[in-house]
């Protein structure tokens, strides 16, 4: 699916979005990719010479992946489904780097359900290779009426 159905689904805009485009998704699973941009501002300084794409961010692609699923869930509904937000880090390990022109496939696959709380299992790799795997939460958060 395209960058504009991305756009769609999550609240997420560039230069904060992470998600390039949905290769595959299923009930309880989405696989998406985000080509590294060897020109993001972030490699002059992390790190100098050796540009290396920062693990948070690695995280923050998987969280993405996984708004993505709920959206999926609760398309139709808009804005009154809730804004997705990550409630819970449950664990996170990095195992590679990712460098400038990598291309980053993650797959996130929903493990629990309960109310407007999802808990998530991610697993990004490079030429299929795992560099980081991440366990979450995320929740719908509905803004209270003025």
């Amino acid at each position: 699916m395209s960058r504009q159905k991305v756009e769609n689904l999550i609240p997420h805009r560039p230069p904060f979005l992470w998600v390039d485009h949905i290769v595959e998704s299923e009930e309880g699973r989405i696989v998406t990719e985000k080509l590294i941009p060897a020109d993001l501002p972030l490699f002059a300084g992390h790190y100098p010479g050796r540009p290396i794409f920062p693990g948070v961010l690695l995280c923050e692609a998987m969280f993405q992946s996984g708004a993505l699923l709920m959206a999926g869930r609760q398309e139709g509904l808009g804005e009154a489904a809730g804004l997705p937000l990550v409630t819970r880090i449950l664990g996170a390990k990095f195992k590679r780097p990712v460098s400038p022109g990598d291309l980053l496939r993650m797959t996130v696959t929903l493990t629990e359900r309960m109310s407007t709380a999802y808990t998530f299992h991610g697993v990004a790799k490079v030429s299929g290779k795992t560099v980081a795997t991440v366990d979450f939460i995320c929740m719908l958060h509905r803004q209270a009426e003025p």
